[in-house]
């Protein structure tokens, strides 16, 4: 039986890679679970320090050279572009013609050289897509995703490359000798966690998944999803979506509530009506807006399912941390979603040890100061 002593659970927000590679820093064991096929590679690559300094770096020349000479023969008579399917994923404008045309020769010569390793050329996709995104994009990460002070001028698309390439290049050289503990991130939907790993293998979990608002988390990783080829139209889009936390009303489909534990805590109903009664006081008929009181029942029925899911795979005594917000997105109902998700918990078995401010944030709506917190809780055993 492999043990792990540390689980991961992301969904779509750029946060899994990080702690997987300092769990191998310290040689402890761990394993991942992500939903979205962009963030699972990234993970797997930055976990994987088999790579050679000299190798990445002899390659980067080679891809940099069959580019050149591809843009050479180009001779600016014609320009690289997304198919209509891929353009259609995109947020509008979220980066300029030139450097996604340059991006994407690099992407084609990545795949031509015969004489690079598979394992080399995932370090070379990583690096394009995140010159994609930080250096060559349109686009601005803040409480939304959007785009910001579109890019007129050319970027030297193969130069930052080339530095970002180096960058992992450098890490690699600087950690391989911290090689031995085992880290993976498995693809796969976090509310049915059904044979993917070894009984009662889990030791610690630690995540911070979705908070129920109207964040649609998959537009964070749209660019680069579609760059490295992990989506490519609306149906694999949808399809990726419905492995996510129903968090926002985005990601809720015709017939998700076949998929609800039938028992949710009280609260979540009452919140579920109030948000739905304060819709029809405001006279808001937006479908959007309709199925506002769906997600609250949807989210937290979907971390009932994670919770349940998970628990064949935990040691007696796990304990687990879960990073998750107050929310007021909707009609400025407030949800006490740490609070709720302890309920929750207990009702599956779970003692609860604990829930810790984390910090406060101000919503950008109500203005009013909305708690993060840690949830801790601990696995008492399976039933004899």
């Amino acid at each position: 039986m492999q043990t792990y002593w540390i689980l991961f659970v992301v969904q779509a927000r750029r946060l899994s890679s990080v702690k997987n590679d300092e769990c191998k820093k310290l040689r402890i064991q761990s394993v991942g679970v992500e939903a979205m096929p962009m963030m699972q590679f990234a993970s797997n690559v930055k976990t994987d320090w088999t790579h050679g300094k000299d190798l990445l770096l002899s390659a980067s020349e080679q891809v940099c050279s069959a580019s050149e000479q591809t843009l050479k023969v180009f001779d600016g008579i014609r320009r690289e572009k997304f198919s209509q399917q891929e353009s259609d994923l995109l947020i509008k404008n979220s980066i300029s013609e030139n450097p996604m045309s340059k991006l994407l020769v690099l992407r084609e010569s990545i795949h031509s050289i015969s004489d690079i390793s598979l394992h080399t050329k995932k370090c070379l996709l990583l690096a394009l897509a995140k010159t994609a995104v930080k250096d060559v994009s349109n686009l601005h990460f803040g409480p939304e995703v959007g785009v910001k002070n579109i890019r007129e001028d050319d970027v030297n698309v193969f130069e930052k490359w080339r530095f970002n390439l180096y960058e992992i290049a450098e890490d690699l050289e600087k950690y391989n000798h911290c090689g031995g503990a085992n880290s993976r991130v498995i693809l796969h939907d976090s509310t049915r966690l059904t044979n993917t790993l070894d009984d009662e293998s889990i030791g610690f979990v630690f995540t911070s998944p979705p908070y129920p608002n109207e964040k649609d988390y998959s537009r964070a990783t749209r660019l680069e999803s579609v760059l490295l080829g992990f989506l490519k139209d609306k149906k694999q889009l949808r399809a990726t979506k419905q492995n996510l936390i129903r968090s926002n009303t985005r990601n809720v489909y015709v017939g998700d509530e076949k998929d609800l534990l039938t028992k949710l805590p009280n609260k979540v109903h009452e919140l579920a009506d109030q948000i739905e009664k304060k819709r029809t006081e405001l006279d808001k008929s937006s479908g959007f807006e309709k199925n506002y009181h769906r997600v609250v029942r949807l989210y937290f029925g979907g971390m009932a399912n994670h919770l349940s899911s998970l628990r064949p795979y935990l040691r007696n005594g796990a304990i687990l941390a879960y990073v998750v917000g107050d929310q007021a997105s909707f009609f400025r109902i407030q949800i006490a979603t740490g609070q709720i998700l302890a309920e929750i918990a207990e009702s599956l078995g779970y003692r609860i040890l604990n829930i810790d401010l984390f910090r406060t944030r101000r919503s950008t709506v109500t203005r009013q100061e909305l708690r993060e917190e840690v949830v801790i809780f601990q696995w008492v055993g399976h039933p004899v």
